[in-house]
């Protein structure tokens, strides 16, 4: 496999480029909340998913702000490439959803996230999950570790935690569970022993509260599409976590039509098989 090309000085140590990632995520929020605020209009795109002003401002501003930092990396971004409008991946590429959790947002729950990951040969090397609502912000990268930011906080690092004796604490999707299968999956997961507690949550946020060892484990048996996850995906592995689809195996990127399969996220935790 060939190894990806350096990234762009002067952005090549990876702790500059998380830093300038994370400027841009907070500045895409900063757009959010400002028509979050406002009376927007709902629109439906095609898959009947809803579509806002905000989504699209946010991805303008990140995707022009990403290509100015790194302008020999792609960038794909959930709203062009819902529209055929992505560029070919190839090694390296940027995976951006402006707005993860638009329902939320709808909702004005505040349980919405901007996600910037960097890709390399399939596999998410750096991450930021940002909430506007709070000011909360996850990053983490390769070699780097991860850590969280909220106002009037010292930045602090997070790290994923051993599973209490007590039972996992679950992390589970605010709008689009599925308690049946969740169960069927639940049923016989000895390994685990019984769940303490559930969380439920928006976005990209499960992923943040197992990096930081407010939850274990994260099933999800739903359609997500890569956009969805990768910034998550990143957070968590650099503070020590795992994504494995439901056979055990990594996780990947770049797939045809970035679908991903059903996946379980995990703390730290010796597990073998889904």
């Amino acid at each position: 496999m060939t190894p990806p090309s350096p990234l762009p000085s002067p952005l090549s140590p990876p702790a500059d480029l998380l830093h300038a990632v994370a400027a841009i995520a907070r500045a895409a929020g900063a757009a959010i909340l400002e028509v979050y605020g406002s009376d927007f209009a709902v629109l439906a795109k095609a898959d009947d998913s809803p579509l806002t002003v905000a989504d699209e401002r946010a991805e303008a501003l990140i995707v022009a702000a990403l290509q100015a930092l790194a302008p020999a990396v792609p960038v794909v971004a959930e709203e062009a490439a819902s529209c055929g409008a992505a560029p070919p991946p190839g090694a390296r590429f940027w995976l951006v959803d402006a707005l993860d959790g638009t329902r939320e947002f709808v909702a004005r729950n505040g349980e919405f996230t901007v996600n910037i990951a960097l890709v390399e040969q399939g596999e998410p090397v750096l991450g930021v999950v940002h909430l506007p609502v709070g000011g909360r912000l996850y990053a983490g990268a390769c070699g780097l570790g991860a850590w969280l930011e909220q106002p009037g906080q010292a930045r602090r690092a997070i790290a994923c935690r051993t599973t209490p004796a007590e039972g996992p604490v679950l992390a589970c999707s605010r709008s689009h569970g599925d308690e049946a299968a969740l169960a069927r999956w639940l049923a016989g997961r000895t390994e685990y022993g019984a769940v303490a507690r559930r969380i439920a949550a928006g976005s990209s946020l499960k992923f943040g509260l197992i990096a930081a060892g407010e939850a274990d484990l994260y099933p999800r048996l739903g359609r997500t599409m890569e956009w969805d996850t990768a910034a998550g995906h990143a957070v968590l592995v650099a503070a020590g976590g795992s994504v494995r689809t439901l056979d055990g195996q990594p996780l990947r990127y770049g797939k045809p039509g970035w679908e991903n399969p059903h996946f379980i996220a995990r703390g730290l935790h010796s597990f073998t098989a889904a």
